[in-house]
């Protein structure tokens, strides 16, 4: 056993120790302290122990953090080295009452200061990952400021590795992302405290990508992005990586404050299925349950359930949008994007099938009871929901058309259940409360 003689001061820079133990691999145990550090990389066969008060906090010099290949909203491609890299690793174990610290705050004030400004790398390190990345811009984009290629590290990536456990840490203050499984199998994820503050960008909780067989269980997610989230990447690059999600269970978990309880998108290139998501509660979030995706993404989303949830004070209970607009900026292809009108179908058609949401209640709604919209050429398919009872706070000021991030759909005339593109839609014992209309059928949608 390697027992770590490390300075736990805050202020003394372990990176080198901590890497020489990472190398070795085996059981590592961390004391008490603060141990400051740059990026880490975790090898197979290592068992890592944070104990009480011990904190491994990252330094927020974007310097150190050298390129490496790896997939960035959807797309591979070179960007910051994760501040905890699992790579081509397998039996990884990472336990204890400590705390993984991302240190984030000059992290997220760099990114909003880019954000909607910056179109094009300026600085010499955006400039280098521009070089590395000479498609950059033409890439498929999500909203976290790839045109700018200042492309911020997830706190935890594990990448083309699989039998990976992480249990009981506090994981906070994530530049990005935060865990982040990719090109993986086998991922366990208990008892996690993830928590970023709600106007810290791009601060998804838990991203599952391309990854299978993963089991999310007990873990309190306050973050400011989405909450819990499933990926296969985006576009024409993710459809030719043909690496589903699949084979997924979320269960026991508490979100709150995020943009989403548990969420499906938007990058769905090569497709999500058999996804099992229960007895969860989701309070405040923006959405409860979210399925997000629009033209170019792609990838069939099929065989998902969601059972037994409690959401309090959401925006709307469920947001299913295939008009997703965030990082579509380009007025010429929004044209076709955004259209109301059919378009030809292709491999880069998202679609939605077969998916099941029983026994959920969700109370105060702000926007709007539910929303379902498919897109013309590809209407959602064979949804059932049965024993829900939704509750829109009949006092609300929110604008209806914040139920989710849409673009190029009217408003829908009321606060109810909108239904729109959609086939085979089944209503079993669902009681809309506060709202004039229940259901809001529009432009043929079909219930069964």
């Amino acid at each position: 056993m390697n027992e770590l003689h490390l300075v736990g001061d805050g202020v003394t820079d372990n990176t080198k120790a901590l890497a020489s133990l990472f190398e070795k691999g085996g059981r590592i145990i961390l004391k008490e302290g603060v141990y400051l550090t740059g990026p880490l990389e975790v090898r197979s066969d290592t068992h890592l122990t944070l104990e009480k008060g011990a904190v491994i906090k990252f330094i927020d010099d974007p310097e150190l953090y050298e390129p490496v290949y790896t997939r960035w909203e959807g797309v591979q491609c070179y960007c910051m080295h994760p501040l905890l890299y699992i790579h081509n690793a397998e039996n990884v174990t990472i336990d204890g009452d400590g705390t993984l610290d991302g240190n984030g705050s000059e992290w997220w004030k760099t990114a909003i200061a880019k954000k909607h400004k910056q179109f094009e790398a300026v600085t010499p390190l955006e400039k280098k990952f521009a070089s590395l990345n000479p498609d950059y811009k033409t890439q498929a984009e999500g909203g976290g400021g790839r045109l700018s290629q200042f492309l911020r590290p997830p706190l935890v990536q594990i990448h083309n590795s699989k039998n990976v456990t992480i249990d009981g840490l506090a994981v906070i203050n994530s530049p990005f992302w935060t865990i982040h499984p990719v090109f993986s199998s086998n991922i366990k994820l208990y008892n996690l405290r993830i928590e970023n503050p709600y106007d810290s960008p791009n601060t998804d909780g838990i991203d599952i990508e391309s990854s299978v067989d993963v089991i999310v269980d007990g873990c309190h997610v306050d973050v400011g992005d989405d909450g819990i989230a499933l990926k296969s990447g985006s576009g024409i690059t993710g459809i030719r990586d043909a690496r589903p999600t699949s084979n997924v269970i979320i269960r026991r978990c508490y979100v709150t404050r995020a943009h989403g309880g548990v969420v499906i998108g938007s990058e769905t290139a090569a497709g999500i299925d058999h996804i099992v998501a229960e007895d969860c509660a989701f309070d405040g979030t923006d959405r409860g349950i979210r399925i997000k995706s629009r033209r170019g993404r792609g990838g069939q989303i099929h065989d998902i359930t969601f059972r037994n949830l409690e959401m309090y004070d959401c925006l709307t209970a469920i947001a299913v949008n295939m008009y997703y607009r965030c990082g579509a900026d380009d007025e010429e292809s929004t044209k076709w994007l955004f259209s109301l009108d059919k378009m030809p179908v292709s491999d880069e058609t998202p679609g939605l099938s077969n998916v099941e949401i029983s026994n959920c209640t969700a109370e105060g709604l702000k926007a709007s009871a539910s929303m379902i919209v498919g897109l013309p050429e590809s209407p959602v398919k064979n949804l059932k929901i049965k024993n829900c009872h939704f509750s829109v706070n009949k006092d609300t000021d929110v604008d209806v058309d914040e139920s989710d991030m849409y673009r190029g759909l009217p408003t829908p005339e009321g606060r109810g259940f909108r239904i729109r593109y959609a086939e085979n839609i089944e209503l079993e014992n669902v009681v809309i409360d506060g709202v004039d209309k229940e259901i809001l059928l529009e432009d043929g949608a079909i219930l069964a």
